[in-house]
């Protein structure tokens, strides 16, 4: 059991491998974001499965707080409200769940912030392409390229092809954000 626990972590620091270029792909997040609210615009943020629970995790640090109290930013998380997903999976298509609530909620100059362990979800792709079209920003967190690169705005690229992997390295990013909104992140 020791010997699997060790397999693991090794294959999470493999992952951190290349830290400085990760580093500088969160620094532009932050910069994207930071300009998004002096801007007085929202991120939108989705995923599937384990990164939507990432997602609704980084919208609950960000509206609620991380560790200090400080005014909330307004993260809305995509994921979060059952009766819009079922209903939208339901009378259009579950590859649709996203792109219908960026639509609608949506604005040019706000944020889609998006996690995939693959970059392939269509859900997602959609979501992306309707923000394009919507002059928003992306900001993909994957483990892979992702096939709509040209549409990105900022991408956190972890270097892993495992999915638990790359959603532990992923939650380490949000926590990593989420520091530099901290009162006391300027020190």
């Amino acid at each position: 059991m020791q010997k699997k626990f060790k397999s693991q972590t090794d294959q999470l620091h493999a992952s951190l491998l290349d830290a400085e270029q990760w580093h500088r792909q969160l620094a532009e997040t932050v910069q994207c974001l930071k300009q998004a609210f002096t801007k007085r615009k929202k991120v939108l943020v989705a995923g599937n499965g384990g990164s939507a629970t990432i997602a609704q995790h980084f919208a609950d640090e960000m509206v609620g707080r991380y560790r200090m109290s400080r005014p909330p930013y307004p993260v809305i998380a995509l994921t979060a409200d059952s009766a819009v997903l079922t209903c939208i999976g339901n009378d259009f298509s579950f590859q649709d769940i996203f792109s219908r609530q960026v639509q609608a909620l949506g604005e040019a100059g706000d944020v889609l912030l998006v996690f995939s362990t693959s970059g392939k979800s269509e859900n997602l792709l959609r979501a992306v392409r309707q923000a394009s079209q919507q002059n928003m920003l992306i900001v993909a967190f994957t483990g892979n390229k992702f096939p709509l690169e040209e549409s990105v705005s900022c991408a956190v690229t972890v270097p892993s092809e495992d999915p638990p992997r790359i959603q532990e390295l992923h939650l380490h990013a949000i926590h990593l954000i989420c520091e530099t909104f901290e009162p006391d992140s300027a020190k």
